[in-house]
């Protein structure tokens, strides 16, 4: 068992996360935020219960984190879109909906039923010690008493019952099935001729009066949108870092304060023989695991040396009875503390007395010690520096961030004042009123423009207020010269006008030279056309999806069938299909596997019609301050 633990501690806690952070994230957050939530405003209703901004915000926070987690080094002001902020929201509903639905159906399980699943599903193994009960360690590393998680559990489980008689009972038709089935499977086979306006564009050379025509009636195409030249300043914890002034003297003493955190971690390479002895066997048999564990180690007394042979003949923890008892390397805070207390008294080679844990006894030795050396000053000085600063700046952001703010309000013709109070850099941008693809940082928030291109920063020629775009990151600007949006004259834009011209003339010439094709196809002449394809749902063979549509859409009974379909801008193509073939041989194991997979997707959907039931039976109310939240780079509430 401990084996297992120690080995697995990363996996159980992952599962233990992915088990219970549904709940945490949507419902367990409803505790703290409505404590914190006096003036954070609702934005939406359910069956009259608020959801607030804090509870938004909270959630908005996790999903972006995790986000970011998984792509590592993207800009966070990146992925906080309006589309994702949608999806939270609509996220916070629908578990606000399913909660109110499983309190009103009496759907949480009791004590009782709680500990009959919790016993019986093999999922929890993991999490639960010799005796049967959860690891208080695993749940103590995440802020969590035995209780809470009850409760949260508890709560998931009821939310789970709102939908399960849907989604664990509901079978699709059989003819749906069989329909859907025939579909995925058929088989046909087409010929496909491309006509595609790069083999076109040789030889078009449009004259002036065609790239006036062209100009004049596409104005809107060339329309270049109002434009800002503009001065910014960023204050963030990165900025007052690079402006805070640390001398050696505090260098110093910040490392000598934090050596523990430049201390390399001691581990200790331990073996193990358990004698096992839990709260659920009788005190006779307790007393004698503890007489057979005092046998062994008076063994061991006698001869040190067979501690490896005893541990694979005596022990009862099989991870590790195997390996001679080995347990490998242990840090403080991977084993159970009177287990961890005895092994880092013992020196290299000394065997420890009886251990009693919750799992039984047990024999330890210590067999190697790493880690314990202090990191020299000048080592680690840097990383020293780097913190030193940090903890600095984050000491001064309130008072740097008022400052900042008053500044560039009251001295409103230029940013210059507060750059020169603070200490930060000047920087200069074109901007537009949309934050340009692929866009970072400040530049990328549509508050910061939504200001840059109001009245008062354009008419006035006053510097934006101080714009919160991210955790304590605030940013101004000043506006020193405003484009208005227009068209450029033909000839600024001539070789773009051009170039636009040849596309249109390629494409028409292709989609004229598919036509031709098609009515030849169609009066019975096949040559040249390229060697058959057999394509299905599952095998597209490079088909995109509108070619592919058209193909499987065409009417059995009257194949072979010509077909053009128009591409636009990529030209035209002329499909010949030609016949139905039998269906793909089925895989081993039949049609088992999709049968699965379609049952999954009905009963998803009935699940997501019976949700929308609920919404409307609960009254969902989507409040006008939720217009505000759902814009991409809305700050959070302070």
């Amino acid at each position: 068992m401990f084996d297992f633990v120690r080995n697995h501690t990363r996996l159980a806690l992952g599962f233990m996360l992915l088990l219970i952070i549904p709940s945490f994230v949507f419902f367990g957050i409803q505790g703290y935020s409505r404590f914190m939530e006096g003036g954070s405003a609702d934005i939406a209703k359910v069956d009259g219960h608020p959801i607030t901004r804090t509870e938004f915000d909270e959630a908005q926070r996790r999903e972006l984190n995790q986000l970011q987690q998984q792509s590592r080094g993207v800009d966070v002001s990146q992925l906080d879109t309006p589309a994702l902020r949608r999806q939270t929201l609509d996220t916070l509903v629908r578990q606000q909906v399913l909660l109110t639905a499983a309190t009103d159906l009496h759907l949480f399980p009791s004590v009782a039923r709680m500990r009959r699943l919790f016993d019986a599903d093999p999922q929890f193994a993991g999490l639960r010690g010799p005796d049967g009960r959860i690891s208080r360690e695993l749940l103590a590393a995440q802020g969590l008493t035995p209780e809470m998680f009850d409760q949260r559990l508890r709560q998931d489980f009821g939310v789970q019952q709102v939908v399960a008689g849907l989604t664990q009972t509901v079978a699709p038709p059989a003819a749906a099935a069989s329909a859907a089935f025939d579909a995925f499977l058929q088989r046909r086979e087409v010929q496909v001729q491309r006509f595609d306006p790069a083999s076109y564009r040789a030889g078009i050379e449009p004259d002036a009066a065609a790239l006036q025509a062209y100009y004049q009636a596409h104005q809107a195409d060339f329309t270049v949108p109002d434009q800002a030249r503009i001065d910014y300043a960023v204050l963030d914890l990165a900025a007052l870092a690079k402006s805070a002034v640390v001398t050696d003297a505090e260098l110093r003493k910040a490392y000598d304060d934090s050596l523990a955190k430049y201390t390399v971690p001691e581990e200790r390479r331990v073996s193990h023989i358990l004698i096992k002895a839990d709260s659920s066997m009788s005190a006779a048999d307790r007393a004698k695991a503890k007489a057979r564990a005092e046998a062994i180690l008076a063994q061991l007394r006698k001869d040190p040396g067979e501690f490896a042979a005893l541990a694979r003949k005596d022990s009862e923890d099989p991870g590790s009875a195997a390996k001679g008892g080995d347990l490998d390397f242990i840090a403080r805070g991977a084993m159970v503390k009177p287990f961890e207390d005895a092994a880092f008294k013992l020196g290299v080679g000394q065997i420890s007395d009886l251990v009693k844990t919750e799992f039984g006894y047990h024999i330890i030795m210590v067999t190697a010690v790493r880690g314990g050396q202090v990191q020299p000053f000048e080592q680690v000085r840097g990383e020293v520096e780097a913190a030193l600063r940090k903890s600095q700046a984050e000491r001064r952001w309130a008072a740097a961030a008022e400052k900042f703010t008053d500044t560039v309000y009251e001295q409103s013709d230029s940013l210059k004042p507060a750059i020169d109070k603070l200490g930060l850099a000047l920087q200069t941008a074109t901007v537009q009123r949309r934050p340009a693809p692929g866009a970072t940082g400040p530049l990328a928030s549509a508050k910061l423009l939504d200001a840059v291109f109001g009245n008062d920063a354009l008419r006035n020629k006053r510097n934006t207020d101080a714009i919160e775009v991210g955790p304590n990151q605030l940013v101004a600007a000043h506006v020193l010269q405003y484009t208005p949006a227009h068209v450029p004259p033909l000839a600024e834009i001539q070789d773009q006008v051009r170039a636009r011209v040849i596309e249109v003339r390629a494409a028409d010439a292709a989609r004229q030279a598919g036509l031709a094709r098609l009515a030849a196809v169609r009066g019975g002449d096949t040559t040249g056309l390229p060697a058959a394809l057999t394509v299905s749902r599952s095998q597209a063979q490079g088909l995109t999806k509108p070619l592919l549509d058209a193909v499987l859409g065409a009417d059995p009974a009257r194949l072979p069938a010509a077909l053009g379909i128009d591409l636009g801008d990529q030209g035209y193509a002329v499909l010949r299909v030609v016949q139905v073939l039998p269906p793909a041989p089925l895989p081993p194991g039949g049609n088992a596997e999709f049968v699965k997979q379609y049952t999954q997707a009905w009963a998803d959907a009935q699940a997501q019609d019976y949700i929308e039931a609920l919404k409307r039976r609960y009254k969902v109310q989507i409040l006008p301050a939720a217009r505000s939240v759902l814009e991409a780079g809305a700050s959070p509430n302070p």
